[in-house]
């Protein structure tokens, strides 16, 4: 091959990938930009369990100042200790958000909701992303059937709404733990709610489904809600808190919801009490008895607060356990 041939070709390549790059700025509705902050390409992750097809849509995620209390019964000096180990900054913590889109038996089936689309703009657009994610993964939400609801924390319902509180899924039905409706919806129990964040989360709640004329339908535990999906109660990160299990052929995926926060702090450290734990004793026993089950039979799990696209194992140690990530598949199998 000749110099001048080379550089012919070197010279095509580089206007197709230009050529690509502007069509793919200009199909995600904005003109590339060099004075603008970049944003990272659409984050979405496809793969099989069985004849079910699953799509992980991240949502973004969420970076901020290492709370002094994060962990309660751990000082901050140990968690920050245990991040920096991780070759993370230890005075900040990065958590993800990853709601999911299951497509089986006909039916397109969303799995939590992330923050919402309002929050995209307070959050200069680290979260919030799930919605345009999902466009971007091929989905319409009018074409949404299902909506599965693990539990009323604004970082799983608050996508429920569009931007300006409208039903983002217009045409799907909205599925909700009995448990947990039959808590956040009790007057008595949020006049008895301490004010700050419970009370917080009360209000939130009842603005989201309120919104939505409250046309939800609760489900039970121990029950398949939906073909090959099955809901398990995960009580303690809130009252009615749910973990779901799909299963189709010969493979399954244990969907885990907020089993635990990030992997690295509390699957690791499974005794650790993060926050947001509505009963933290409980929160531990479900934990430890939902991770020795995925430890022992090497289920599949997704977790939604895992690093994206939030789709590994677990095996057993001497502390707890860690988290052994799947490794990216560039083709769908």
């Amino acid at each position: 091959m000749t110099d001048s041939t080379r550089r012919t070709i070197l010279a095509g390549t580089l206007a197709a990938s230009t050529l690509a790059g502007t069509r793919a700025g200009a199909e995600a509705g904005a003109a590339p930009d060099a004075t603008r902050t970049p944003a990272q390409a659409p984050g979405y992750y496809r793969y099989r369990v069985g004849e079910a097809r699953v799509t992980a849509v991240t949502d973004g995620a969420n970076t901020f100042p290492l709370p002094e209390r994060f962990v309660l019964n751990a000082d901050r000096a140990a968690v920050s200790a245990a991040l920096v180990a991780d070759f993370r900054d230890g005075a900040s913590l990065t958590v993800p958000f990853t709601p999911l889109v299951i497509e089986t038996g006909g039916r397109r089936i969303v799995i939590d909701t992330g923050n919402g689309e309002a929050a995209f703009q307070a959050s200069q657009r680290a979260v919030g992303q799930f919605h345009a994610n999902l466009r971007m993964a091929g989905f319409d939400r009018a074409a949404i059937d299902t909506v599965v609801i693990s539990h009323f924390h604004g970082d799983h319902v608050n996508g429920l709404l569009t931007a300006d509180g409208q039903p983002a899924f217009p045409n799907a039905e909205i599925l909700v733990p009995e448990p947990e409706w039959a808590y956040w919806m009790d007057d008595g129990a949020m006049s008895r709610a301490p004010a700050g964040r419970l009370q917080d989360g009360f209000r939130n709640a009842r603005r989201v489904f309120d919104a939505l004329a409250r046309k939800v339908t609760p489900y039970a535990w121990d029950r398949e809600i939906l073909p090959g999906l099955t809901a398990l109660g995960a009580p303690g990160h809130t009252p009615g808190h749910t973990a779901f299990l799909l299963a189709s052929g010969s493979e399954s995926l244990f969907v885990q919801s907020d089993v635990t926060n990030v992997p690295v702090l509390f699957a690791r450290n499974p005794g650790w009490h993060v926050m947001y734990d509505q009963d933290p004793a409980m929160a531990e026993a479900t934990r430890r008895r939902i991770y020795d089950r995925i430890a022992t039979e090497r289920t599949l799990l997704q977790g939604f607060h895992y690093p994206f696209p939030a789709v590994g194992h677990l095996e057993k140690t001497a502390q707890g356990y860690r988290e052994v990530l799947v490794p990216w598949n560039p083709v769908l199998r």
